[in-house]
């Protein structure tokens, strides 16, 4: 194998393994009741940005923590995935390491929705008080 086609080959895997990355993503939004509440969620935000006209620091922000909130339930999907594949029985350890995800996961929503208090809050009564 050449050089010049040993590197069109690892820009082909490159390229490639984003289809598999496109694939969880979309096998989590169809199977993951979560993941359709979080993508919902995320539009109405998306939404509220764009009619707020919020700052582009306050953007990062939210892009942040919408994209922190995928990333973690999909990583929570896949723990639980896991565990399903290791064992159908009971176990405790199996359920800690279910919860312990969900947990994560938990903790992020919290962090979240007090991001977009802060975010939305002063907004939102500005345009109370203009009413």
């Amino acid at each position: 194998m050449t050089m010049d086609s040993h590197d069109k080959r690892k820009r082909f895997d490159f390229l490639h393994s984003f289809s598999f990355a496109g694939a969880g993503i979309r096998n989590a939004v169809q199977n993951e009741r979560n993941m359709r509440f979080h993508l919902i969620s995320s539009l109405i935000v998306f939404g509220f940005s764009f009619y707020f006209s919020i700052s582009k620091l306050e953007w990062i922000f939210i892009l942040f923590a919408v994209g922190g909130m995928f990333a973690l339930e999909l990583m929570n999907t896949a723990i639980e995935r896991v565990v399903d594949l290791v064992t159908e029985e009971y176990h405790p350890l199996a359920k800690q390491a279910k919860d312990i995800a969900a947990g994560a996961v938990f903790v992020y929503a919290v962090l979240t929705v007090i991001v977009g208090i802060i975010i939305f809050l002063p907004y939102v009564l500005k345009l109370f008080q203009e009413l």
